[in-house]
């Protein structure tokens, strides 16, 4: 390895949840000796809970006379220029003084190495590589646990046994290409893992250490999106591929099957870093009345105060949606089925096909006839469905099954497999239970979908 590189290697201590600085040590080090060191402990401008200081000894007495951030930002910013940034689990520390510097308009950017990382791969298949353990397995001595300059100090000492395992300069050159993801991939997943992630619809599901499922996601592409986590710097992002140490996934082949597949896996599973909704979702109603006239109307309103709806949606934009598709499918007037009002007669943009009810150029019975004819196929669409979808590769075709307005699952079909009658599917189906949240992604779906896809069971 080459002695000019020079690098910085360093620890924070954190106030936790807010993720404000309450102490930092950075050693300079050129390859073999430290050149400089800048430590110092930090004002946080904010509360350190207790169980942050019994972890790190540090409390609100010893950070009240400390300098701010803005204060050693320079100290900082001097140290760490043309060197590369190292920390043990290198993400969290350098996203932690780069959204510091981010509240003083300053763009902190460093290239960077994970000793997590290179630990992995330099001593592969050691028990644990967190910094303790790590350092008692390697006979590396830590005084002042959790303090900043003691993981750093120690830290450095497992900075130079890196540099000198066999393949630390490949490792080491790997690691710092313009296009590795070393450096972005949380510190407990194996590349290895990652790469084998396919770019294909499904869903995918985050691990811990101990293999429980922690998070579940879905993806029209499961590698971009995976990718997508380890660059999210919020809180939970962090926090979350901290503990990732394994991704697994299923393949769905659409994004719809993807959504249902997830649901259900965020149902059996109840994984930490899903946080779904408690609130139950608004729904809105498609309803029909008679006026004066005898006309018959279509309109929306909340499902609450709608005794007898004909169809159910959870936003008043797939109300709308729905309804115009109506209107020109079954050449509804836009006034009578509420997408214009305060009009004596319908000038819809887009609805054209109005046959002059509102004009009374057509008789109230035939117009009628026909909103009882969109009224039946809403109420038939919704109850019995075979939705049509793509399958998991080019042999395959997969479908989702509702009957009775129950959805009662998905399944795969080979291209050659010879179905007559939907009855036939039920013996390719992937069983699932029905909820309100499957409702929700159904309905919108019935909205996207076309006659071409959606089949009337």
């Amino acid at each position: 390895m080459s002695k000019k590189q020079v690098y910085t290697i360093i620890d924070v201590e954190t106030t936790g949840r807010t993720n404000k600085i309450t102490e930092i040590s950075i050693f300079k080090f050129d390859g073999e000796t430290i050149v400089d060191e800048f430590t110092s402990l930090v004002n946080p401008k904010v509360l350190i809970p207790t169980h942050i200081t019994a972890l790190t000894g540090i409390d609100n007495a010893m950070v009240a006379n400390a300098p701010t951030f803005a204060e050693i930002a320079k100290d900082i910013c001097r140290i760490t220029k043309d060197s590369i940034f190292v920390a043990h689990n290198v993400n969290f520390d350098y996203n932690i003084i780069r959204n510091e510097f981010k509240t003083l308009d300053i763009d902190f950017r460093r290239k960077k190495l994970c000793t997590v990382r290179l630990s992995r791969t330099l001593i592969p298949d050691l028990s644990s590589y967190s910094l303790g353990k790590l350092c008692k397995s390697l006979n590396i001595h830590i005084s002042n646990r959790h303090r900043a300059r003691g993981d750093a100090a120690a830290t450095v000492i497992l900075f130079q046994l890196l540099l000198t395992q066999e393949n630390a300069e490949a490792t080491f050159q790997k690691f710092l290409k313009h296009n590795s993801k070393e450096a972005t991939l949380p510190p407990h997943l194996p590349s290895k893992i990652f790469e084998a992630l396919p770019e294909q619809p499904g869903v995918y599901y985050f691990k811990d250490k101990k293999g429980k499922i922690i998070y579940v996601g879905k993806a029209k592409n499961i590698q971009k999106r995976v990718l997508g986590h380890f660059y999210d710097k919020s809180k939970k992002e962090l926090d979350l591929c901290r503990e990732t140490a394994d991704i697994d996934y299923e393949l769905s082949g659409s994004e719809l099957i993807a959504l249902l597949m997830e649901d259900a896996a965020i149902k059996e599973y109840y994984p930490q870093y899903n946080t779904a909704s408690k609130r139950m979702p608004k729904r809105f109603a498609i309803f029909d009345y008679y006026d004066r006239r005898g006309v018959r109307h279509l309109a929306i309103n909340d499902a609450k105060k709608t005794p007898n709806p004909f169809i159910i949606f959870y936003t008043i934009r797939d109300c709308r949606t729905y309804l115009e598709r109506l209107c020109m499918q079954f050449e509804l007037c836009p006034k009578y089925c509420h997408l214009q009002e305060g009009v004596t007669e319908c000038s819809h943009f887009m609805i054209q096909s109005c046959k002059g009810v509102c004009k009374q150029e057509e008789h109230v019975d035939t117009y009628n006839t026909r909103v009882a004819e969109a009224i039946l196929q809403s109420s038939e669409s919704s109850q019995n469905v075979v939705i049509k979808q793509k399958g998991r590769t080019v042999n395959e075709e997969a479908f989702v099954l509702v009957k009775n307005g129950v959805y009662l699952g998905y399944g795969f079909i080979e291209n050659d497999s010879q179905i007559s009658h939907a009855d036939e599917l039920e013996s390719y189906l992937i069983k699932q239970k029905d909820n309100i949240d499957v409702q929700r992604i159904l309905r919108k779906e019935l909205v996207k979908t076309n006659s071409s896809t959606r089949l009337i069971v």
